[in-house]
């Protein structure tokens, strides 16, 4: 164009544009080109407005604000051609990161009209300097060096996987985008991340020399050539350990996770596609009907202690936090998952002819159209016998994690679900949700029990006497080897509570152990 104009613009990049970005939110870009046209008075007009105001040979309002140098009617604004293009440079420089050399001219040029005593003139430059600082405010600095690179951040599950971009030019955040793709092939880290950098890169021109990356890529060498050969210089990749970069690329792998976490849930709660998935599911397990109650059962322990269970329940597609329960494996001698699993569907199932009661109190609601176990067919024998145990026809899968294959009771072989169907979506939340909340009740016992203290097996002993004593001896084993009277001694604690203090420190152990619950 012989005047050309900045726009903001989305979609497919057309020819002989200079493109700037991307810019994460269109509202922050046009508040910057809002503040830069203060500053650089290029026109932002359509192709015919700007005719059409030719043809009246009138300049537009933005002509007498002082936001456009007025090219429309250049005999009458008196801007040539080649003041408005050191404009569009200015404007072009101040967008590419390069804004100290205008600053510094904005400035020189507003002391020297004051020292001219031209007061209205100094007073504009003050505000296009006031203007052009504003546009900086929305581009945060990241990095102390004028450094150029590209950061991506990763996150993912076995169906999907979401990444995140922030483009760094002179050490600035000049915009960031994010995307969510379909795993649609069975590739690590290193092949997803090389994946994503093909298809990102065939989309942009401007290819930074460094590539900040969660993984070195599978292919780095061919797909840095590659890139070397399109930014005619060379481009290096790297995973940040220490400094400013690692926690750069902490901050977007975050933002992953933060869009991922949104895109899950908008997807969850999207109605129709919930009722797809349900009806897919149905169709895929030879249900009668789609299953509307769903529960999903998981085990987690790390060797023979603190060996818990969860139940999650899934009811129209969507979580039911009312109705979960956790389990604290009881009957079930050492690290046993099957065992563990089939405790936890018989007192499940064992409290089904309670609530069928009537007046009864119900705690698990009514009985599921599926049960769910995380695991292979080991888990769903367990959960078969249980079932069969209980006289309950109730239908149930298993689901193993490596492959997300469906295991069925009377089957030989699994079914092997389609990625990208919704059916599975809907099977893997059900099943990471039932693993969420199994490791978060593990957690919380593990915990307890690194904070259990032989006086909680004493009545009368509560936080408050627990800490008068511990800072009267310094450590339990102290209190062990002071007499009944020095324990009385503490403030709070009579001579009976004395006793049975020394007693419990100092007797045996009690035969079902220490309480750690």
């Amino acid at each position: 164009e012989r005047w050309p104009r900045a726009q903001v613009l989305r979609g497919a990049k057309r020819k002989n544009v200079r493109y700037f970005g991307p810019f994460g939110h269109a509202y922050a870009i046009r508040e910057t080109l809002d503040a830069l046209t203060r500053v650089f008075p290029v026109r932002t007009c359509s192709n015919a407005f700007f005719d059409q105001r030719a043809r009246a040979r009138r300049p537009c309002l933005y002509y007498d604000i002082g936001r456009c140098s007025g090219p429309c009617v250049p005999e009458l604004t008196g801007v040539t051609e080649d003041s408005y293009r050191a404009d569009v440079e200015a404007l072009s420089e101040f967008l590419s990161g390069h804004e100290r050399p205008i600053l510094e001219r904005l400035d020189r040029e507003m002391r020297e009209a004051a020292r001219r005593q031209e007061y209205e003139l100094a007073a504009k430059h003050r505000d296009q300097l006031t203007a052009a600082r504003r546009a900086l405010e929305s581009q945060e600095m990241v990095l102390s060096q004028p450094e150029d690179l590209d950061v991506v951040g990763l996150a993912e599950d076995d169906l999907e996987a979401g990444f995140q971009v922030f483009f760094v030019r002179r050490g600035r955040v000049m915009g960031r985008k994010g995307w969510v793709v379909d795993r649609v092939e069975d590739l690590d880290r290193p092949g997803l991340v090389g994946s994503f950098l093909r298809e990102l890169y065939m989309q942009r021109q401007d290819v930074p020399p460094r590539i900040l990356v969660p993984e070195i890529p599978s292919d780095a060498d061919v797909l840095g050539a590659w890139l070397a050969s399109r930014r005619e210089g060379p481009v290096r990749f790297a995973v940040p350990e220490r400094g400013t970069k690692r926690k750069l690329m902490e901050t977007v792998t975050q933002n992953a996770h933060d869009q991922f976490r949104r895109h899950k849930l908008r997807r969850a709660s999207d109605f129709g596609a919930r009722s797809r998935a349900l009806a897919e599911l149905g169709r895929l397990l030879e249900l009668e009907q789609p299953p509307l109650r769903i529960e999903c059962y998981d085990v987690s322990n790390l060797g023979p202690g603190d060996k818990v269970g969860s139940m999650v329940v899934f009811e129209d597609g969507l979580p039911k936090r009312s109705d979960y329960r956790r389990f604290e494996i009881k009957g079930v001698p050492g690290q046993d998952d099957f065992a563990s699993m089939e405790e936890m569907l018989r007192r499940r199932l064992a409290r089904l002819p309670k609530d069928r009661e009537p007046g009864a109190r119900r705690r698990f609601a009514y009985p599921p159209s599926l049960i769910v176990v995380d695991g292979g067919r080991g888990q769903l024998s367990s959960a078969t016998k249980a079932l069969a145990d209980a006289d309950e026809h109730i239908p149930a899968i298993g689901l193993a994690k490596r492959l997300e294959e469906v295991y069925f009771p009377d089957r030989p072989d699994p079914l092997v679900i389609p990625r990208g169907s919704e059916a599975l979506f809907v099977l893997q939340h059900l099943r990471d949700e039932a693993h969420r909340f199994a490791i978060t009740y593990h957690r919380q016992k593990r915990g307890k029990r690194a904070l259990a203290s032989p006086l909680d097996d004493v009545a009368g002993v509560g936080p408050s006497r627990k800490k008068a004593l511990l800072k009267r001896f310094g450590s339990v084993a102290r209190m062990a080897r002071a007499s009944e009277d020095e324990i009385a001694s503490t403030p709070g604690v009579g001579p009976d509570l004395a006793r049975a203090i020394h007693h419990r420190l100092t007797g045996p152990e009690p035969a079902e152990g220490r309480r750690t619950a």
